[in-house]
């Protein structure tokens, strides 16, 4: 729970449209009026820490997340950091690090498969359809995808 109850709670980031992120989270439990959170990511332990530039606030003028814009995490690592404080002192550090499988603190809001075509024939009465996955930001494995299809008109 952070230092008197001040840590984040229920962390997340959304990519949309291939290169937009929105982070997410939820003040601490107990943290006043006067606490405020910073966050910073990067996609490898090698390079700096990019600070957020476009936070989102509560009614405190709290942070409680941030707008990225052109994000690309190539190789599904994502580092982030939030530090903590509280009159402008320092108070608290949190490291998160996204994982590697298909539960991510990262989810992606796919956009809709490419090529799609579908290719009918009457004898069979059946129809073929295909498509290319979607393209995405950070996730590479296809087992991470499932397909629905929804027949409207026979």
């Amino acid at each position: 729970a952070g230092m008197n109850g001040t840590a984040i709670e229920n962390f997340v980031c959304v990519i949309f449209n291939v290169s937009f992120m929105n982070c997410t989270w939820h003040v601490g439990r107990t943290a006043s009026g006067d606490t405020q959170y910073f966050l910073y990511w990067k996609t490898s332990k090698k390079e700096d820490y990019t600070g957020c530039q476009n936070y989102i606030k509560d009614y405190y003028d709290r942070h409680t997340g941030c707008r990225f814009q052109n994000v690309t995490i190539q190789n599904k690592r994502a580092f982030f950091l939030v530090n903590v404080s509280r009159s402008g002192q320092n108070i608290q550090s949190e490291l998160i690090i996204n994982q590697q499988n298909c539960n991510y603190i990262i989810v992606e809001k796919l956009t809709p498969p490419l090529n799609v075509t579908v290719n009918c024939t009457e004898g069979s009465h059946g129809c073929e359809i295909q498509w290319q996955p979607p393209r995405t930001s950070h996730v590479k494995r296809s087992d991470c995808f499932k397909y629905e299809i929804v027949i409207e008109n026979k």
